[in-house]
């Protein structure tokens, strides 16, 4: 579990963390200084009818610049960059926090006119400037002390000035030290909790960007979303290319190689696939084996599938020389196209993949299968959307299996 006792060592996340504490207590800080405003106001009107005329001019005198002061701080909180700024804070909760004393001293003078204890009833607590104070400075520990010391001593010089009995002066030291040590174990406790938070949700959404890029890179960004909707994915794409690459004899090579060394083969061809996937703007959709099946125009948009799949399988074909070289193996694919609707979605609970299904796919496996060695073979669907830009041979009957005789074209791969 994430504990936090006292400052983050990075200082980056440090600002952060301040930054977010300070942005979340505005609303607070405004409420705050609103309610003391009314309280102010309330006691401004109803205590001065008990004052003498000195101390009317006195508290009056006291209670504008505070009132000022308390407007000022809820309109600076308006400020953009306030949050940026938390020598604001301190500033003006000191000189709330002074103007309340003087007021507090008004207030002590008037009470001793009256039976009882001199410190029976004060009108206006600086308890509650000290607290307010504890919440707001509680990411910042050390202002928090500076700022209760600065009040303690204009707390100790105003009763000092003030009062000459010895009792009734122990009697509010004590009381001023038992608010500040509260206040002080609020700030700290408060300050530690929220550190604490603030690393759990630092902690929680570095989790979360991490399972979401682990979700992106097994879905396309679409389906993903629509799957944490709570969608069912899918769709259905009317004219799609197909592009299905195979090893050449992969039984024969997996019989006189180790098996480290044909996973290293694999891993190379397919990492030369992805790359001309990446960029080609063709989607790779899985491999099977030793068969890497890709398609343009499903999930990654194109502007003519059959264009970026040709575009695609002659890049392939051009890297395998550096494959050969990897491996030290012969190794040679054949690359089958073709272009047609296709049915795509995410199907099951578990090991969830976005996968395509329907015709176009398996005659672009067949057509795979009457490629040359490190040669491609298109349908003539592909052939009609491609030879704008591509050059190919002259048509060539063949039969295959399930579909029947079907004109196919080889790529020249020379043009």
């Amino acid at each position: 579990m994430v504990v936090v006792r006292g400052r983050f060592p990075n200082p980056e996340m440090e600002r952060d963390f301040s930054l977010t504490e300070r942005q979340s207590q505005i609303p607070m800080v405004r409420w705050y200084a609103s309610l003391t405003i009314a309280v102010m106001l309330l006691y401004g009107l109803i205590d001065p009818l008990f004052f003498s005329a000195d101390d009317q001019v006195r508290f009056t005198i006291l209670l504008l610049p505070t009132l000022g002061m308390l407007g000022a701080y809820i309109g600076l909180t308006y400020w953009e960059n306030y949050a940026d700024q938390p020598l604001i804070d301190f500033i003006c909760l000191m000189a709330i926090g002074l103007l309340v004393l003087g007021e507090n001293s008004i207030l002590w003078d008037e009470a001793a006119t009256f039976e009882g204890a001199r410190h029976a009833s004060v009108a206006i607590n600086t308890s509650l400037v000290t607290a307010f104070a504890a919440i707001v400075l509680a990411d910042r520990l050390r202002w928090f002390v500076m700022w209760l010391a600065l009040h303690a001593l204009g707390f100790a010089t105003i009763l000092f000035l003030t009062e000459d009995v010895l009792p009734d002066l122990v009697f509010a030291s004590l009381s001023f030290l038992t608010g500040a040590v509260i206040a002080l174990f609020i700030t700290w406790s408060l300050g530690n909790a929220h550190r604490t938070a603030f690393a759990l949700r630092g902690a929680l959404e570095t989790e979360r960007a991490k399972t979401e890029e682990l979700l992106y890179n097994v879905l396309p960004e679409a389906a993903a979303r629509r799957l944490k909707d709570g969608q069912i994915v899918a769709d259905a794409y009317s004219d799609a290319c197909v592009v299905f690459i195979d090893v050449v004899d992969f039984s024969k090579l997996a019989a006189r190689v180790s098996p480290g060394h044909l996973i290293e083969m694999l891993n190379a061809l397919f990492n030369l696939a992805d790359r001309c996937a990446h960029e080609h703007g063709v989607e790779k959709v899985k491999t099977i084996g030793d068969a890497y099946l890709a398609i343009a125009g499903g999930n990654v948009s194109a502007v003519n599938s059959a264009d970026a799949a040709i575009d695609f399988a002659r890049a392939v074909i051009m890297g395998m020389e550096g494959v050969r070289e990897i491996t030290g193996l012969p190794i040679k694919v054949r690359i089958g196209i073709h272009s047609g609707p296709v049915v795509g979605g995410v199907i099951g609970a578990t090991r969830m993949a976005y996968d395509y299904w329907g015709e176009t796919m398996n005659m672009a496996s067949r057509i795979e299968g009457q490629a040359e060695h490190d040669g491609v073979a298109v349908s003539e669907s592909t052939y009609l959307r491609a030879r704008d830009k591509a050059v190919f041979g002259a048509p060539e009957q063949v039969l295959l299996k399930g579909v029947g005789e079907t004109s196919i074209y080889r790529l020249n791969l020379t043009n």
